[in-house]
């Protein structure tokens, strides 16, 4: 028992000397970023004050940035295309879709929803090709889906798609509670409730429906973000943005594509969470999740977790390689660099 002991101290104490890492600032701006984009060699970026951007990643506030209208808004979905274009709505109403130019950040407007009620939380592209843009749910329950082609059209969708329960929504935390992998489309909710929408690229509007064991019941708690590692593997993170310290049933994995969810350290954890992504090359053992308040890591597929760093008021984050992470959140973007 005592070599077993050792063994596991051995192997904790090697993970976190394992976990240092060297911090460059990328970008310093009075400005909330919950969206980013890598792509070029640069960090893409959607924010408030209608700000959107970019800035190199080895070459520290080396960028360009536009405003794309004069009303000060919140942006926080982005997604990047193919034919060399980024698409993004803020938030809030009018919500506004844009296409900016990656060549030259030329704007131009794509669309715009008046109803007071169309909030985009989210928007992600498969293949840098198809894209699907959500919105929360209007009063009759069906959310606004938007699905964009190669070919720059939009098609909207309420019909056959799940009717929420009153009180359950999205959350435009970190452009991340939409995941994909290949042609399957995970979609998670919170507030009410804690779920799971799945459905596969073929048919876009037939929506599967998976309840989760996450901790939901208030406007504020629920799922947050989600990724996964193939068609089976997944996990989502979240919390209560209004009890950031609060941990129980707040990190959750799947093993069956979504049908099914398990929590995983629950009351062990460094609390709510915004953004979830698997570390490059590490055949999903690796995983980070960033909140408000910290940047934690976990080196057995989600079971347990360590808090590696107390950096605080970041949201986003998206992994460059294996070795490096990029994060954004009020005021600035930044890199990691593990050894």
């Amino acid at each position: 028992m005592k070599k077993l002991i050792l063994f596991s101290l051995l192997i904790l104490s090697s993970f976190l000397l394992s976990q240092k890492f060297t911090i460059d600032t990328l970008l310093t701006d009075k400005i909330s970023i919950r969206a980013i984009q890598l792509w070029d060699g640069k960090v893409w970026y959607a924010g408030s004050m209608s700000k959107f951007g970019y800035v190199k990643i080895n070459e520290p506030k080396v960028g360009n940035q536009v405003i794309l209208n004069d009303k000060n808004q919140e942006f926080r979905v982005i997604a990047k295309f193919k034919e060399n274009f980024f698409e993004t709505a803020n938030v809030g109403s009018p919500a506004q879709f844009y296409v900016i130019s990656a060549e030259n950040l030329k704007i131009s407007q794509l669309a715009k929803y008046t109803d007071s009620t169309v909030f985009f939380d989210s928007f992600k592209v498969l293949n840098n090709n198809d894209g699907i843009a959500i919105s929360d749910p209007f009063p009759n329950g069906k959310p606004l889906v938007v699905i964009t082609s190669k070919k720059k059209n939009f098609a909207e969708k309420q019909s056959n798609l799940p009717t929420y329960f009153k009180g359950e929504a999205h959350f435009a935390a970190s452009n991340s509670n939409i995941a994909m992998y290949r042609k399957n489309v995970w979609i998670a909710t919170g507030g009410t409730k804690a779920r799971i929408f799945k459905f596969n690229w073929k048919n876009p509007y037939n929506w599967q429906v998976f309840e989760t064991p996450f901790v939901q019941g208030t406007p504020s708690e629920g799922i947050y973000s989600i990724d996964f590692y193939d068609k089976n593997f997944g996990i989502a993170v979240g919390g209560d943005y209004t009890k950031q310290a609060d941990n129980i049933n707040n990190i959750a994995t799947t093993n069956d594509g979504g049908q099914t969810w398990q929590i995983q350290a629950s009351g062990q954890n460094a609390g709510y969470m915004t953004c979830v992504k698997f570390r490059p090359k590490t055949k999903g053992r690796e995983i980070v999740a960033v909140g408000d308040q910290h940047i934690s890591f976990s080196s057995d597929y989600g079971k347990t977790w360590t808090k590696i760093s107390d950096e605080k008021n970041l949201y986003a984050c998206e992994w460059l390689n294996h070795d490096t992470l990029i994060l954004a959140g009020k005021n600035r973007i930044i890199k990691l660099n593990f050894k």
